[in-house]
């Protein structure tokens, strides 16, 4: 099983893919995690990376996209894999879905962790991270509403949306994650 964990930055992608990963057995793939560590070890598209990311922009697609189908092709994904930071725009998704189509795979199913932008505002700023300072913080969702929100239509209109609060405690936020994983696989 394949699952695209969508919600703007700050709603607790990383911490949730990370449990639910551990839970189903199955590796966490964070885009952002790996163009950090690409741009940490200075490759060529880690450097390229970077002053997007510094800036508050989005990573061009073709870049994300080649890093995440070589990810994907690797043996430990065989069974399944949590995208978190990926898909971020329906091109994205519709890439995602025709690349698992031809291999003979399921498309993924899609959790939204939605969480208010107070809440979020909030919760960027104590993270302490270099590219987490409240101009970028506020360019970074203005992008996730311009460019990711539509990814919410996308995977509703192909019934494979379940929308869950991301507010409280991160154990109360994962049952209901956990709840709508079951909900899909009907286990």
């Amino acid at each position: 099983m394949r699952i695209v964990l969508i919600g703007p930055p700050g709603a607790g992608k990383g911490t949730q893919s990370a449990r639910l990963a551990e839970q189903l057995h199955i590796p966490q793939l964070s885009t952002g995690d790996m163009l950090r560590e690409a741009a940490r070890l200075g490759t060529d598209t880690g450097l390229r990376a970077a002053t997007y990311m510094k800036a508050g922009k989005l990573v061009p697609d073709e870049m994300v996209c080649g890093m995440l189908v070589e990810r994907i092709e690797e043996p430990d994904c065989a069974h399944g894999c949590i995208l978190d930071g990926f898909p971020r725009t329906e091109p994205q998704a519709e890439m995602l879905d025709e690349y698992l189509v031809d291999r003979g795979m399921d498309p993924p199913v899609a959790i939204e962790i939605a969480v208010e932008e107070a809440e979020l505002m909030k919760r960027l700023a104590s993270r302490g991270r270099s590219d987490d300072d409240e101009a970028v913080i506020r360019h970074r969702l203005r992008q996730y509403e311009a460019l990711t929100r539509p990814l919410l239509d996308y995977y509703r209109g192909r019934g494979v949306l379940h929308s869950v609060d991301g507010h409280g405690a991160p154990d109360e936020i994962f049952l209901r994650i956990t709840e709508a994983v079951e909900a899909f696989t009907g286990s």
